[in-house]
């Protein structure tokens, strides 16, 4: 090999590991702001697009996880080969490396499995009759493990994870359409999820500090 082309090999490998660095320390300085035992669960979404945007968001607003149901087994069995499919690492400007993901074959399976690890579901649907519907701004969740719960971009979300849930959440409309797509949903829901999930954690830390500094 020429000196050239070593030299060039060298600067390539030095930028990589300058790159990582520099994701890693983004990544430690960020830490603290992450949402823990906060699971976001896509119900059998259909566009990859979709879900690629949808962990965008995850990444990007500081939700912990991403359960998937794939009823139908339309998605690969080795995530590490679905997030190197081009249109996920495009919609989800590579945030797909970052997030973690996990694959159900049913919405018995998902719910079983958080039922089993105490998390409280809610689902993002309409006014269901005989259900408790909260404006997503009026609500509260501080929850100590908390799934939030999105349905399919065409027909919402099943009547079980509706049963099994603890609340409905909507977003508030004034427009003669009122739906937003899934991206966008989950954008608007998740900020104030994760912002009141912040501040709970920011109270709760000042509150034990100054606890230990009465006991002093």
């Amino acid at each position: 090999m020429e000196n050239n082309q070593v030299e060039n090999l060298t600067a390539t490998e030095t930028q990589v590991s300058k790159e990582k660095s520099s994701l890693r320390k983004r990544a430690d300085k960020i830490k603290e702001f992450r949402c823990k035992n906060l699971i976001v669960v896509l119900e059998d979404p259909k566009d990859p697009n979709n879900v690629g945007t949808v962990i965008r968001n995850i990444n990007a607003l500081g939700a912990e996880k991403l359960y998937l149901i794939d009823s139908s087994n339309s998605l690969p069995n080795n995530w590490d080969e679905f997030k190197e499919r081009k249109s996920i690492l495009a919609s989800s400007v590579s945030s797909v490396k970052w997030t973690f993901v996990k694959k159900f074959k049913s919405t018995e399976d998902c719910l079983a499995y958080l039922e089993k690890k105490n998390f409280t579901s809610i689902v993002t649907s309409p006014h269901v009759k005989g259900r408790t519907n909260v404006i997503l701004h009026e609500g509260d969740y501080t929850q100590k493990k908390l799934a939030v719960w999105f349905g399919k971009e065409s027909i919402g979300i099943s009547d079980l994870a509706l049963e099994r849930s603890e609340a409905c959440i909507n977003i508030e409309m004034f427009g003669i359409v009122e739906s937003l797509n899934l991206a966008t949903s989950t954008g608007i829901v998740l900020y104030e999820i994760t912002k009141q999930r912040r501040e709970f954690e920011k109270r709760r830390k000042l509150k034990k500090q100054l606890k230990s500094i009465n006991k002093v």
